[in-house]
């Protein structure tokens, strides 16, 4: 998904100087913010997403809304 495609919702706060924001709407549906994913050696490992949530830099997880 291109960077252009996403709208972002209210900034909600920021990690790893990066911003946290409650919302991220794009072609595919709405997302919301649900928690910060687990570094393992640097990388966050997929397995932690469940079915339809999307990694965002820098290890943000969204979850779709619903």
């Amino acid at each position: 998904m291109a960077r252009t495609d996403i709208h972002q919702g209210s900034h909600v706060g920021n990690y790893m100087g990066q911003p946290i924001f409650q919302t991220i709407e794009s072609a595919s549906g709405t997302y919301v913010f649900d928690r910060i994913a687990e570094s393992v050696d640097g990388e966050f490992p997929l397995e932690q997403l469940n079915k339809d949530e999307l990694l965002i830099r820098p290890g943000l997880i969204y979850r779709p809304r619903g």
